[in-house]
């Protein structure tokens, strides 16, 4: 997709953690002095790959319940960061996107999607095994995205962890 420079928007995936609202604030300074729009991105992890008869009989009703429920924490937390932020423009201009499917998978679909020039993610940093068993959602995209990846961690939570 070739876009203007300037037009290219900075991608920013959230889960609603206190990591994600440092990198959308980290992309809102980044925004304004690239004159690049922002697009706030969730993605809904698909439960779909639940094992079992009940996962079928009642897909399409939970997928349903899951994406409302989703909905409304997604739009809380841009309510709340948009309340604790009112003088940051970008973030009044930012636009969202909410998608169902495996999250590092939609956000690369999505950096292609919108021609983003970056992305800005926030991440805990995990190490040891909590990183070897969890995996790491940024790395992976670090790992993949076609375009750079800024990890943005939190400094209040990372001092306290």
């Amino acid at each position: 997709m070739t876009q203007k420079r300037g037009s290219q928007p900075i991608l920013v995936p959230v889960d609603f953690s206190d990591y994600s609202r440092a990198a959308l604030l980290q992309a809102s300074e980044l925004s304004a002095c690239l004159g690049q729009p922002i697009v706030v991105l969730h993605v809904v992890h698909d439960p779909a790959d639940m094992p079992g008869y009940y996962s079928r009989v009642t897909k399409k009703k939970k997928i349903a319940h899951i994406q409302d429920l989703a909905k409304e924490a997604f739009d809380q937390f841009i309510s709340e960061t948009l309340a604790q932020h009112p003088n940051i423009g970008q973030l009044q201009r930012a636009k969202t996107r909410l998608v169902m499917g495996l999250p590092v998978s939609r956000i690369l679909e999505m950096i292609d999607k919108t021609g983003a020039s970056m992305v800005v993610m926030g991440s805990q940093g995990r190490t040891g095994m909590r990183h070897i068993m969890l995996g790491s959602k940024a790395e992976q995209i670090v790992r993949l995205s076609p375009v750079p990846v800024l990890i943005v961690k939190n400094p209040i939570k990372a001092a306290e962890a």
